[in-house]
């Protein structure tokens, strides 16, 4: 049975950690004090920090975007071991959230373009999300725990150009830790509350024949947050993470390197429970074991047969690097993935519209996608005097097919008070399995390049860049399967597209650069396997100008960037239910392009200092204004709607502060941070909104313990949502209008203790 207090022998260790942590601080304080203050002023600075948004390496504050990054101590301090970890803010332009009540499929945004049904394999992300340069072309899988993870990058605002197709909100790249070469071993292990635990390795061995070889293991669990009253059935908001890697680096001598990676991932997990916050007056009776739930729930209050979505996702790339002189270098990156998930949902238990006695209920989502891709990319990489250039040429292939099946999975007594589990799950289908079914193909080629020139005037304070890619799309698909029925719908999209930037930077001194951008994207189109009819839809696409300031001050003790943006948001692509899921355990939408043009206007404002040596504070803000053209609803004779993007809060906001004092024998380090955002809607038909939300975390380390034999050891406290701040950041009146609103709550405070060693 879950506990939700802590286990006694976690109570100690946290107690005999705490002290661990404080009492060698508060002994060596005064001691510390002179070696403050005698400290050279020189060290008290912010990081540089290395991107590679133009496809070459530069420095975030030379580099004329906006972007966000989050290192390796970033990641370790806010506890991020998958990208779900990113859903309480942290960076407030990105948006992650699970599609629906699942959350085996993450939906990830940037700028206020945030798909909200991308979960299929005939429809594309609107931000592109990449490992090592290698796209990924499905959302499910994100979810899986990431390796030995470098930095994140987000790339806000559309990356046509050089990242191409589906970026038109922005890219994530994630960059991994290559192999050293050099003999070191980093294990880790911890444990918390809800029965979560923790164990990472990494391991680079030395270089032999000029290889060097690198492994990463991860194992990540936890049990379920919400309980499931039916004995024997999995809890609510569980997972089971583990994966693992190798890269093995040849270096032939410094002009050549060819790096291969291969990974393999397990991601199980359960579904978020989706619960009643309010009851409609105006409808009939529910069955007395329905709860009205308004607060966060501990336990639902149904229990319900409840099973693992389970995704596995197998890879590998190979990179080669060719420095042909020193002045050029030619690349290639050549990917294969795989992926399976399969999405087991019966979270919306018992909210299946009025009691009836004897009726059926428990809608259990069954689905099923499989997907395959390849892809292979070629850069050259120069520079001639006052210029610097890259140019490519790109392919991608990916095959996928879908399924699902709904039927119910319990029945009410006579009373509505003694629910009972259906004997088998046929008995509760209306249509045989699959209820739908369907696959699609998509092939892309694009050939891009972009130039950065630096006139000999102003004293080479002006930098103009100029690019373009052109893609060529095809894709087609069939839907099989409707309703339990065989049928031969078929879809076919193909198209031809230029994405130019231009770029104007000037700097302003050595340290402060102001520039403006414009650029543009597009995503391609589709069809929604989750239609009646395989309705098609063509692309939408974004043109967006940016304005912004990136500058440094007091020798880099304090950093201050800002960005200001307008995207016009062309034949945006809306989906619309067909059917209300009182009536009908099949949910059925299908997608149209809205007529026109919308705008999404923003604010971006990023800022770090070190007011003195070891403290470190860092504040982010984004507004977000949006205004979409109205649609026209097939299922309501094509009549004009309001439509609203989604998982977009008009205010969103984080705050970070950092803090590290040296011993003789060991790091104190200390973090805290903030993540704030106002409501925004999860339906882009419906006017409803979620609650603010905000959500603190923070973490206790005592680092750089000397061990012996060289080895370091540490030990860290940590919790997340410190204060167990509750918000529904998912809330709907949408399919249950008529019983009133569901939603779903973000997660109570978790906290444990983590141990790392290195060798």
């Amino acid at each position: 049975m879950l506990k939700t207090q802590k286990p006694r022998g976690l109570r100690r260790a946290a107690l005999l950690a705490t002290a661990a942590l404080l009492l060698p601080f508060a002994a060596g304080a005064q001691e510390q004090k002179s070696v403050q203050v005698a400290a050279a002023d020189t060290s008290a600075v912010l990081d540089e920090i290395v991107v590679t948004a133009q496809k070459v390496e530069t420095n975030l504050q030379k580099t004329p975007i906006s972007i966000s990054v989050l290192g390796t101590n970033a990641l370790e301090s806010r506890g991020v071991h998958s990208l779900e970890d990113l859903m309480s803010g942290g960076v407030p332009s990105l948006r992650i959230a699970p599609f629906a009540t699942r959350n085996s499929a993450l939906t990830v945004g940037i700028r206020g373009i945030v798909p909200g049904d991308a979960n299929q394999p005939a429809r594309d992300p609107g931000v592109g999300v990449y490992i090592d340069g290698v796209y990924l072309g499905r959302p499910q899988g994100l979810g899986a725990a990431l390796y030995d993870v470098e930095r994140i990058e987000v790339l806000k605002g559309p990356q046509g150009t050089l990242f191409g197709r589906n970026s038109t909100g922005g890219a994530l790249s994630i960059v991994t830790k290559k192999p050293t070469g050099e003999l070191h071993l980093s294990q880790t292990a911890g444990m918390g509350n809800f029965g979560s635990y923790i164990a990472q390795t990494h391991l680079d061995l030395p270089a032999f024949s000029n290889i060097s070889l690198k492994f990463d293991g991860i194992l990540t669990k936890r049990e379920g947050t919400v309980k499931n009253p039916m004995a024997g059935e999995n809890d609510f908001n569980s997972y089971d993470r583990r994966g693992v890697h190798m890269g093995a680096l040849w270096d032939a001598g410094g002009s050549f390197t060819a790096l291969f990676d291969i990974d393999t991932s397990y991601d199980g997990t359960t579904p978020f429970y989706n619960q009643l916050l309010e009851k409609n007056p105006a409808s009939a009776p529910l069955a007395p074991a329905v709860k009205v739930q308004a607060n966060r729930a501990s336990i639902a209050d149904i229990g319900l047969p409840q099973q693992l979505s389970i995704g596995q996702t197998h890879g590998a790339s190979l990179h080669l690097d060719w420095k042909a002189t020193d002045d050029i270098e030619v690349r290639s990156i050549s990917s294969f993935r795989k992926l399976s998930q399969t999405q087991f949902d019966n979270g919306f238990g018992a909210h299946s519209g009025p009691f009836v006695p004897n009726a059926k209920f428990a809608r259990y989502s069954l689905a099923s996608l499989r997907q395959k891709q390849y892809s292979q990319e070629g850069q050259i990489v120069g520079s001639l005097p006052q210029l610097t250039y890259v140019a490519g040429v790109y392919y991608f292939h990916e095959s996928g097919d879908d399924d699902a099946w709904t039927p119910n999975s319990m029945q009410w007594d006579a009373l509505g008070v003694a629910p009972v589990r259906l004997p088998s799950l046929d008995a509760g289908a209306a249509t045989p399995f699959p209820d739908r079914g369907d696959t699609a193909v998509a092939t892309s080629y694009a050939g891009f390049g972009q130039a950065v020139w630096t006139p000999t005037i102003l004293d080479d304070a002006l930098h103009i860049t100029a690019g373009a890619r052109v893609t060529h799309d095809n894709k087609h698909g069939q839907l099989y399967k409707v309703n339990g029925a065989t049928v031969n719908y078929t879809f076919q999209f193909s198209d031809t597209r230029v994405d130019p930037a231009v770029v104007l930077a000037y700097d302003i001194t050595d340290t402060v650069n102001v520039y403006g951008k414009w650029g543009t994207a597009y995503r391609a189109g589709g069809a929604n396997s989750r239609s009646v009819i395989y309705r098609p839809f063509g692309a939408e696409s974004v043109s967006a100008f940016e304005a912004g300031l990136k500058s440094e001050f007091f020798n880099r003790r304090l950093r201050f960037n800002a960005a200001a943006y307008t995207t016009d948001y062309k034949d945006i692509q809306i989906d619309f239910s067909a059917v209300n899921l009182l009536s009908s355990n099949r949910g059925t939408l299908e997608t149209v392009n809205a007529p026109g043009k919308g705008t999404i206007e923003g604010l971006e404002l990023d800022t770090s200092v070190v007011p003195f040596l070891g403290l470190t504070l860092s504040a982010s803000y984004a507004y977000t204004s949006t205004k979409l053209p109205r649609a026209a609803n097939p299922f309501n004779n094509n009549a004009l709607q309001n439509v609203f993007v989604v998982y977009t809060p008009d205010n969103a906001y984080s705050f970070s502060a950092d803090y590290e004092w040296p011993f003789d024998f060991a790091t104190f380090k200390a973090h805290f941070d903030i993540g704030g955002a106002s409501g925004f809607r999860v339906s882009a038909g419906e006017a409803t909104m979620t609650d603010h939300s905000l959500i603190a975390n923070g973490r206790l380390t005592m680092a750089d313990i000397d061990i012996g034999r060289d080895a370091k050891f540490q030990v860290a406290l940590w919790s997340k949502n410190l204060f167990n701040e509750q918000h529904t950041f998912y809330k709907s009146r949408g399919a249950f209008a008529a019983l009133g609103a569901y939603g779903i709550y973000n997660e109570p405070r978790t906290f444990g203790i983590e141990g790392k060693v290195d060798f």
